[in-house]
């Protein structure tokens, strides 16, 4: 008598959970690589890193904004590129690669000879905004075709950041580095004018935002008019009253949406708190025309205030949203959200030198940091790397 073989389902590396929607893995390696990051780079700036490792002030840079906040943009427009036009972006055995591609990346920068690194750096962004351009013109989704332009510009800023660090280019290797940040911010603006007010008016009890289309318009392109100023190198007298325009405009907007309202609401408050960093920054970036500050006390407002706390809200909320969870935040979420705006706080407050000798206020912000990230790793890989809980798609 022959017994009835029934064998479980094999389930291949393509066809694991993580590599179904494109913000599971990019979320995923993004935090990791952020909370190592920066702990290397302070290892070095502290001269207690071993040698061997390119680790340095030109690394630290790129790295944060072309490979953290790169990762993290692409995860995000895949994923919002799903839902946009209804087709997939890229999945599975295509997502894996890509993300394979930005791995050996990082890798480059770390150890490989400066050519080489520069060649698998570079190859990430073309290739991973290829199949979004191709998604978009499927769907004739034009109206998003700036974040493709938007990645092309940063894969541009990247390459001319490789062609000086190979001595091609006599160019402060800051300046490629700035205008990619200032790309990311543009992004982080257009993209928060539209979800920032839907949001509270679905999450905030008794929330009514108020969007003026007119307004919104204005205030987005006066942030472009700063950041085409600032990598035009404009002088003060011409840089300083846009910078500071967009940045009057920026709390006005969130003043309308009623930012207040959401104080209550960790998943919305964070997203306020985030893009008011913008005006921040842009105030600091007006001010350091003036020779009253430095620029870094602008950037970093930029990127740890504004990129950082807007990509842990961002990466927290698709990732409930995603995977079928409910949109509320628990202990983690809130301790990674004040961690990372101590981070920031901290870290301004160092470049406008308020630090110590010793430097505790570097410390302190790439701990908070750290630990920030740390606790979205902990808490969020499990969620990536599983099977939607409601049983759809994605």
């Amino acid at each position: 008598m022959t017994l009835l073989r029934i064998d479980e389902p094999t389930r291949t590396l393509a066809g694991h959970p993580l590599w179904r929607l494109g913000f599971r893995p990019f979320y995923m390696v993004a935090a990791i690589f952020a909370a190592l990051a920066v702990p290397l780079w302070m290892a070095q700036y502290f001269g207690v890193l071993p040698q061997g490792l390119h680790v340095g002030f030109n690394w630290h840079m790129h790295e944060m904004v072309f490979g953290m906040a790169a990762a993290v943009v692409v995860g995000f427009l895949y994923t919002a590129g799903y839902n946009w036009t209804g087709f997939w972006t890229p999945v599975r055995g295509r997502l894996a690669a890509l993300v394979a591609l930005w791995l050996a990346g990082r890798v480059a920068m770390l150890v490989a000879p400066p050519l080489a690194a520069a060649v698998i750096d570079w190859l990430f962004l073309p290739a991973a905004a290829w199949p979004l351009f191709r998604v978009m013109r499927k769907a004739n989704n034009r109206r998003n075709y700036f974040l493709v332009g938007l990645l092309g510009l940063m894969a541009l800023a990247n390459g001319v950041f490789h062609a000086i660090a190979l001595g091609w280019l006599a160019v402060a290797p800051t300046a490629p580095v700035q205008a990619a940040i200032l790309m990311i911010v543009m992004m982080e603006a257009a993209i928060g004018t539209r979800i920032i007010p839907m949001f509270t008016r679905n999450g905030a009890p008794g929330a009514t935002p108020l969007v003026q289309p007119r307004l919104d318009r204005l205030s987005l392109l006066l942030i472009a008019a700063t950041a085409v100023s600032w990598v035009a190198g404009l002088p003060g007298w011409l840089f300083a009253p846009v910078a500071l325009a967009a940045a009057a405009l920026v709390l006005v907007r969130l003043w309308r949406w009623q930012a207040l309202r959401t104080l209550s609401v960790p998943l919305l408050w964070i997203m306020h708190l985030s893009y008011a960093w913008i005006a921040a920054g842009l105030v600091l970036l007006a001010l350091s025309r003036w020779q009253w500050v430095s620029a870094s006390a602008g950037f970093h407002a930029l990127t740890v205030g504004s990129m950082a706390g807007l990509i842990l809200g961002m990466i927290t909320r698709t990732t409930l949203g995603h995977t079928g969870r409910p949109l509320k935040a628990g202990r983690a979420e809130r301790a990674m959200f004040i961690l990372i705006q101590l981070s920031a706080v901290a870290r301004v407050a160092s470049a406008l030198g308020h630090d110590t000798q010793h430097g505790l206020l570097l410390i302190a912000s790439a701990v908070c940091w750290t630990a920030a990230f740390i606790a979205y790793a902990v808490v969020y890989v499990p969620y990536l790397s599983r099977a939607r809980v409601d049983g759809k798609p994605g």
